[in-house]
């Protein structure tokens, strides 16, 4: 197995982050809000460039509209908070252990005020504000600012579009590999080695689903055996330079039978109807629709059992998600996955996926690699 990683692009600089910091803060205030409280987590890195571990000692990223942005850090923390990317566009306030974080932030809030808190925000932060400040209330991220960081701009799209280019080169040379007489998990560290060998930085899944374990559409990789006549799902992604790559294909071992073929033609069809399907304006549920319509009209409804696709960014999964009843309308620069599948229960499952962006005038795949049924040994 071969290959270089791409090239670093350019990194994000503190005007960046400052772009990013006041247009959630009046996006936020355009949504009715007092303001943003962000937790550790992909928000929070998006948002400045720090990255810490969240612990039981809060750090709290406080965003206004009016109001500069102020970092809530553990003094023990503050030197790593001074250091990141986006620091330089934002004010510290550390405190000490033995006093109370929630009386430090608390002036920083407005007491009244209604706030967007991170998805990921530990229980025990939440109630701290709430006991600190009782007559605030919160609503997560996702709920309030689902648009928050689904529109990515030209840098973002660069390291997306890098991400998406090393699974491709993934895919190509797991197809090299020797599938029968081998167990997933052989398989799955194969596409996590070559993952990374192509650059990323972190593997967040690799699921190899061969035969009936296909059927499971995240299949936990297991020592089963993979035989001659297996259909298998290979469904890898992970992070480079920040951003997420997620791909899925389904190969088989040996020559496939006629059932097989069908199948995997049917989520194939889904797979291209649901990529016509994304252009500004239409909505995500459209492109659900125009999946899920294919494989329903084939008579396998009942057996795509997912949403058809899910956003990607500085995380593989995050909004906009492509379901019945998701209203939002593409725009350009969004990011997310397409990837129907048909699941037979003890006997084989398939699955495609590709991720792409919105266009000005459609869409773009991230993943160029070849859809048919690739045929392993």
């Amino acid at each position: 197995m071969t290959g270089t990683p791409a090239g670093t692009p350019a990194p994000f600089t503190a005007d960046d982050y400052k772009a990013r910091m006041d247009r959630a803060a009046a996006s936020a205030a355009d949504a009715g809000l007092a303001g943003l409280l962000v937790a550790p987590g992909p928000d929070l890195v998006w948002l400045t460039g720090y990255q810490p571990v969240a612990t039981e000692r809060l750090t709290v990223l406080v965003l206004a509209a009016g109001q500069e942005p102020v970092l809530v850090v553990p003094t023990l923390e503050a030197p790593d908070a001074e250091r990141a990317a986006g620091a330089s566009a934002l004010s510290l306030r550390d405190w000490t252990d033995g006093k109370d974080p929630y009386a430090t932030t608390a002036p920083l809030l407005d007491v009244d005020g209604r706030f967007g808190i991170s998805d990921n925000s530990w229980a025990m932060h939440l109630l701290g504000f709430q006991n600190e400040l009782p007559n605030t209330s919160y609503v997560s991220l996702t709920e309030a600012l689902p648009m928050l960081r689904a529109v990515k701009d030209a840098a973002e799209l660069e390291r997306l579009t890098a991400a998406g280019a090393a699974a491709d080169s993934t895919y190509e040379e797991i197809k090299k590999v020797p599938f029968a007489g081998r167990r997933e998990t052989d398989v799955a560290a194969d596409l996590a080695e070559l993952l990374r060998r192509f650059g990323h930085s972190q593997v967040d899944f690799t699921i190899v689903g061969s035969g009936p374990n296909g059927a499971n559409p995240h299949h936990e990789v297991g020592d089963r055996v993979i035989g001659d006549g297996d259909m298998v799902v290979l469904d890898f992604g992970g992070l480079m330079h920040g951003y997420g790559s997620d791909t899925s294909r389904t190969v088989h071992v040996g020559e496939p039978d006629a059932e097989e073929r069908e199948v995997h033609d049917i989520v194939r069809e889904a797979q291209e109807a649901g990529c016509r399907a994304v252009r500004p304006g239409s909505t995500c549920q459209d492109v659900d629709r125009a999946a899920r319509a294919v494989i329903a009209d084939a008579g396998y409804g009942e057996y795509f059992i997912h949403r058809t696709g899910h956003g990607i960014g500085v995380t593989t999964h995050e909004p906009p998600y492509m379901i019945e009843g998701e209203e939002l309308p593409l725009v350009p620069g969004m990011c997310f996955s397409v990837e129907p599948g048909i699941y037979l229960p003890g006997r084989f499952g398939v699955r495609i996926e590709d991720i792409v962006t919105v266009t000005d005038d459609g869409v773009r795949r991230l993943n160029s690699t070849r859809r048919d049924l690739a045929i392993v040994n």
